[in-house]
């Protein structure tokens, strides 16, 4: 793209704290492009843990074993640097792996026979494991987060029990007797979660089991939603957790408070002196001085435009401060991939001497590591140091309990997921990779190097993006079609990270286009909090000045422009072909194309007057307003619609709005609907092989549109003649 003082680097960006490393070349001998079918091929690992020496990391190896389904093991690889891994387990779902304070055993979860999770345990010397031993014998529910006391004797967990009457139990006994499934019967807003499902009125409660013995008990937490984050005290004696006893919990997440439950009691003192205002991630300090947890201030939601801040509270003081206000970062800024976990939970970890902590922050499309300290230091508040390059997405899990390694699985834009260490030291931490899971597959590919550009959309304001052209071994033209993609959230970033489909449409000899409009996280609050309740107003403009971009680049045709995007980047997409003829063709993926209607529809239904003014059913004019339906009585634009029967987040009735209006109107235009048992993540991780069909789809689609991409080929395009 032509250097133009429209396009020239954000000069605020250049810093030498996050100033990035050039991009290397791939010299290695490529033999062939990537294909839809190396969804199959690429392990995706996650949740690192590393033991307290720093010598090893345990780790879930997830890869396709089957069409529709993936295998989940734990393996093991030596964080010295010698890059040998082991599998300690055979699967078929195991997750979970957690070190004991003394490192000779390891917890994780797997399914019984019965189908059932438990917790399991095994002696661990070197990189051998002995043979497990099941520690726990739960009913039919699901395990969440597991924690070992700090002595070792008990582990505490997070556990639903399944409603009786939808354990597996009982549909077979009702087949078997030829009866009805019974109805579902909702007291609560709380009864379900996207990629979770419908779980009614069964809630999370904490559970701890002491080793010896086998017994479980519970601490009643009296948490109304069962979302509670929890941590051990380091004399193990207590558990601190953070709890909402508001019966209108799901629309009052500011009333959320901590407590410190006593483990042998199981009586709860409440926390003073917090400030009112949603909080996460609850940890002690090694000391047990203080405690801190991730959240804001005041009567607003976690998942929100403000920055996500990381608080402090002094237990004998009884004075909390935010350690991140004096700056603009924020420790909810995931960077979007569709190969790896996406970090969309805050993750900060005390160092050993409770004077700092290592946090996890987002900027300008990377993930760093940084570190910042507990307490202001001359009377000032310290600053955030940004202890990681920039050009990669670093997913941080674990920190080793003498505080010299962090466990984190890394990605860039060529190089797919692998599990690393980070070395404490000096200002730069060294990021060393410590297996080689898809170093073979990615050395087989002729993968496409995305260029980092800036613009300055017409109020001003500098949007950054990336330009992805086709590889030396694809099929390209001397100017290629163009596809736009808008990331979800809204409340997320594109950036350093490895993207199968957008490596796969760039293999198609299409140039890749991908940027963050306002409203992205990485950028600050005030650049995230511009389209608070305004969608489509100032990210539409940041749209629009990516895609004049676009037609103004010499390798660009631009009479073949596209433009994608899935969750909010479908509203975007629904938004763009409402409201101008920029693009020969679109493709909206688990979209929002009416906010009334999804302020109601959704697993997180709307709060009055919080993210959007008025409500939904009182004083709908604001969410009108966003809608990208109202203006669709001018869309022309050839359409493929992709969306999840069981996406929670956003229903199919979003986009069965869009395809209603689109048919009617004799556009043309394609729905793909996947079956009850995907969810809104689907194109992340839903079954493989429904992964690699809509990447088909997809493909095919670009391919019909580029085809014809002029106006009068749209004319002639009916829904017939689409692959």
């Amino acid at each position: 793209m032509a250097r133009t003082a429209a396009t020239r680097r954000n000069p605020t960006a250049r810093t030498a704290a996050t100033r990035r490393r050039p991009a290397k070349r791939l010299t290695r001998s490529a033999s062939r492009l990537i294909t839809a079918q190396d969804v199959r091929r690429i392990v995706v690992p996650g949740d690192p843990q590393i033991d307290g020496t720093g010598e090893r990391v345990a780790f879930v190896h997830k890869l396709a074993d089957a069409p529709g389904s993936y295998k989940t093991e734990i393996w093991i690889a030596d964080a010295g640097g010698e890059k040998r891994t082991k599998r300690l387990t055979q699967g078929p779902r195991d997750r979970a792996p957690r070190w004991s304070p003394a490192g000779d055993s390891l917890a994780f979860v797997s399914e019984t026979k019965k189908g059932f999770p438990q917790i399991f345990l095994a002696a661990v010397s070197g990189l051998r494991m002995g043979s497990p031993k099941t520690l726990t014998k739960l009913p039919c529910g699901t395990l969440g987060d597991l924690r070992w006391s700090p002595c070792g004797d008990q582990i505490a967990f997070a556990f639903r029990a399944t409603m009786p009457d939808r354990t597996s139990a009982a549909a077979k006994a009702r087949e078997a007797a030829r009866e009805s499934t019974p109805p579902l019967v909702i007291d609560d807003p709380w009864y379900r979660l996207d990629g979770d499902g419908v779980f009614g009125s069964a809630r999370f409660g904490l559970l701890v089991i002491d080793i010896k013995t086998r017994r479980v008990r519970e601490i009643a937490l009296g948490d109304t939603m069962g979302t509670f984050s929890f941590d051990w005290s380091p004399d193990g004696q207590s558990i601190a957790a953070t709890v909402n006893r508001s019966p209108r919990a799901l629309f009052e997440p500011w009333k959320t408070e901590i407590v410190i439950a006593s483990v042998r009691a199981g009586s709860l003192r409440t926390v003073e002196g917090l400030p009112e205002g949603p909080k996460s991630a609850v940890a002690f300090s090694p000391d047990g001085s203080m405690i801190a947890y991730a959240g804001r201030r005041g009567r607003t939601e976690m998942y929100a435009t403000e920055n996500l801040g990381l608080f402090v509270h002094d237990l004998a003081a009884r004075k909390t401060r935010d350690i991140l206000a004096a700056t603009d970062f924020c420790l909810m800024s995931a960077t979007l991939s569709d190969c790896a976990e996406s970090g969309f939970a805050a993750w900060f970890r005390w160092m050993p001497g409770s004077d700092s902590l290592i946090i996890r922050i987002g900027w300008h499309g990377s993930g760093h590591l940084a570190s910042a300290p507990a307490r202001p230091r001359g009377g000032q508040s310290g600053a955030v140091v940004i202890h990681t390059a920039p050009g990669a997405e670093h997913l941080p899990c674990t920190l080793a309990v003498n505080g010299s390694r962090v466990a984190l699985v890394r990605t860039a834009p060529t190089e797919p997921p692998e599990v690393c260490v980070a070395e404490i030291v000096g200002r730069e931490f060294p990021v060393r990779e410590i297996t080689k899971l898809n170093s073979g597959l990615c050395d087989s590919l002729d993968l496409a190097i995305p260029q980092e550009e800036w613009t300055r959309a017409k109020d001003g304001a500098q949007i950054h993006y990336w330009i992805m052209r086709p590889p030396a071994g694809a099929r390209a033209g001397r100017r290629t079609p163009a596809i736009l993609e808008v990331h979800g959230g809204p409340h997320a970033q594109y950036g350093w990270s490895f993207f199968l489909e957008f490596q796969l449409l760039a293999a198609a000899g299409y140039t890749v286009v991908y940027g963050n409009p306002r409203g992205s996280k990485g950028y600050g609050r005030a650049f995230c909090s511009a389209i608070h309740g305004t969608w489509g107003e100032k990210d539409w403009i940041d749209i629009q000045a990516i895609t004049r971009e676009m037609r103004r680049d010499p390798r660009i045709d631009k009479s073949a422009i596209g433009i994608m995007g899935g969750s909010y980047g479908g509203f975007m997409t629904l938004w763009a072909v409402g409201h101008s003829q920029h693009y020969c063709g679109a493709i909206s993926d688990r979209c929002v194309s009416n906010i009334v209607s999804h302020c109601g529809n959704s697993d997180f239904p709307d709060v009055p007057n919080m993210y959007w003014k008025g409500s939904a059913y009182s004083d709908p004019t604001a969410q009108w307003k966003s809608s990208p339906i109202a203006r669709f009585s001018k869309a022309r634009t050839p359409m493929l619609i992709i969306h999840s029967e069981g996406d929670l987040r956003c229903n199919i009735e979003q986009s069965e709005q869009v395809h209603a209006s689109l048919a009617e109107q004799q556009v043309p235009v394609r729905f793909v609907r996947y079956p009850r048992e995907t969810s809104h993540g689907m194109s992340r991780n839903g079954p493989p092989d429904l992964r690699i069909h809509r990447l088909g789809e997809i493909l095919a689609w670009w391919k019909r549109i580029f085809a014809s991409p002029g106006s009068a080929a749209r004319r002639r395009l009916n829904p017939q003649t689409i692959p």
